[in-house]
C-alpha cells in the first residue's frame, strides 16, 4: 500500500466509550453508542456513510452475519462491508481496508467500528489444535507470554526495570484518561509493579491486561472529501503492513522473533520514515514483554537492548519516545476485540491535538501496532503496523 504516501486518505474523527467491567450491554448496543458519539463529534450524517469495516466480537462470536446485523442496529445502508478477524490487528487493519475501499471506489465514507463486551459475555471458541493441546493444560495467554519472557530472558536477561518503567509511564497516561477503567486509574510506582504477584512466572499481575467492555469508532474518507466537508484537522494513514502466521514453516529457532521483524520495518519504509523519526509509539500491549520485542524488532533499538533504550530514552510524555500516552490496554483496559482501538484512538487524538492533558508538544506522526491470536509454543499469529501523520 505504498500509495498511502500520497496522503489521499484521511481519518477525520474518532470516538471512544469509557471502558467498564461487566457493563451488561451487548456489543451491538456498545457499537450503537460509540457510533452516535462519533457522528455527533464529526457532524457527518448517518446517511453519508456508505461503507462499514467492523471487528468481530468475543461476546458475539456465534453471529455469522455481523456486519449486516450491525448495519441493521445502526440504521445504515452501505455498498461495501468488511469484517476483520485478526484479533488485536483488526482495528488498524480496518483502517487499511477502508483506505483500500475508498481508493478503489467501492466506498466514499467508511465507518471503522469496534465494540465488544467480553466481561459481560464471552462466547469465543478457538478450534484446531487449541482444544487438544492448549486448553487441557491451561495454556492461556499469561502462560504463553510467560514462555516468551523466559525465552527472551535466557538470551538477554529479564528486562524487569524496563517493564517497570513502561508500567509507570502507561499508568500515568491512564490517570489522565477518562476512558480508562476506573479501578486502574490509581497511581503506580516501579516498586509497586515489581511487588505485584506472579501470574505465570516471570509475568506479574501488572504485566497483564484487564478484560472489560467498550468500543471505539473511526471515520475514514478521501482527503479531498474531508476538505470539501470543512474538516481542518485529520490524520493520514501513510504506511501499513500486516503478517498473518509469521514463520509458517517454523524455520526460525528463536520463538521471540515475531512478525514485527517484518511488518514494522516494511511499514516505516512504505511511509518514508525511520524508527528514529517516530514521535510517539502506540504498541499493542496485552503484556509488557510484547512491547520489549516490538521496540527491538521494529528498529527502535538493537536486539537485547530494549531495557537500556527505555531507561536511557524515556517512554513517558516528556521522554524521547512517548509510549501509549493514554495508558494503553494494560492501564486503560482491554475491551475484547476492540482492544486495538484503545491504542489507535490515542494516536489519532494526539495527532489531531485533542488529547487534552495528555497532549504531546510534538505530535506530527505516530506508529500504532496490533497483535492477534496466540500460537502453541511460538509467539503470536498476527502482527500489524500502521504509520499515521497529522494532516491539515
Amino acid at each position: 500500500m505504498d500509495w498511502l504516501r500520497d496522503r489521499s486518505i484521511a481519518i477525520v474523527g474518532c470516538a471512544q466509550l469509557p471502558s467498564v467491567r461487566r457493563s451488561g450491554k451487548t456489543a451491538l448496543e456498545l457499537g450503537a453508542d460509540v457510533t452516535a458519539r462519533l457522528l455527533a463529534r464529526t457532524g457527518v450524517e448517518r446517511a453519508q456513510i456508505d461503507g462499514l469495516a467492523a471487528t468481530l466480537a468475543n461476546s458475539e462470536a456465534g453471529n455469522a452475519f455481523w456486519t449486516s446485523v450491525m448495519c441493521e442496529t445502526l440504521g445504515l445502508s452501505v455498498g461495501w462491508a468488511q469484517v476483520t478477524d485478526i484479533g488485536g490487528c483488526s482495528v488498524t487493519g480496518n483502517i487499511a481496508r477502508a483506505s483500500a475501499a475508498i481508493h478503489s471506489g467501492m466506498a466514499n465514507v467508511v465507518l471503522c467500528l469496534a465494540a465488544d463486551a467480553p466481561s459481560t459475555q464471552f462466547s469465543t471458541v478457538q478450534s484446531g489444535y487449541r482444544q487438544e493441546f492448549l486448553d487441557p493444560f491451561g495454556y492461556g495467554l499469561p502462560v504463553a507470554f510467560g514462555l516468551l519472557s523466559n525465552a527472551y530472558a535466557a538470551r538477554h536477561g529479564l528486562p524487569e526495570q524496563g517493564m517497570a518503567r513502561l508500567a509507570v509511564a502507561q499508568r500515568e497516561g491512564a490517570l489522565l484518561n477518562d476512558h480508562a477503567v476506573d479501578v486502574l486509574r490509581t497511581p503506580l510506582t516501579e516498586q509497586g509493579y515489581l511487588d505485584s504477584r506472579m501470574i505465570a512466572d516471570p509475568l506479574r499481575l501488572l504485566d497483564c491486561v484487564m478484560r472489560c467492555d467498550g468500543g471505539n469508532a473511526f471515520l475514514v474518507m478521501s482527503t479531498e472529501r474531508a476538505r470539501s466537508l470543512g474538516f481542518t484537522r485529520f490524520v493520514h494513514p501513510i504506511g501499513y503492513r500486516e503478517r498473518i502466521n509469521f514463520d509458517a514453516r517454523q524455520d526460525i529457532d528463536d520463538i521471540t522473533v515475531t512478525g514485527f521483524s517484518d511488518v514494522g520495518p516494511a511499514a516505516l519504509r512504505s511511509a518514508g520514515l525511520t524508527a528514529s523519526q517516530i514521535q510517539s509509539f502506540h504498541p499493542y500491549d496485552d503484556f509488557f514483554i510484547a512491547l520489549i520485542l516490538q521496540l527491538e524488532q521494529i528498529g527502535f533499538c538493537a536486539t537485547g537492548q530494549a531495557e537500556r533504550f527505555i531507561l536511557d530514552t524515556g517512554v513517558g510524555r516528556d521522554g524521547g519516545l512517548p509510549v501509549n500516552t493514554g495508558g494503553g490496554q494494560i492501564s486503560a483496559g482491554q475491551p475484547g476485540l476492540s482492544g486495538g482501538g484503545v491504542n489507535l484512538a490515542e494516536a489519532v487524538e494526539q495527532l489531531m491535538g485533542t488529547a487534552g492533558a495528555r497532549q504531546l508538544p510534538r505530535a506530527d506522526n505516530a506508529l500504532v501496532t496490533g497483535i492477534g491470536v496466540i500460537q502453541y509454543g511460538r509467539n503470536w499469529g498476527c502482527s500489524s503496523a500502521l504509520v499515521l501523520e497529522a494532516g491539515a
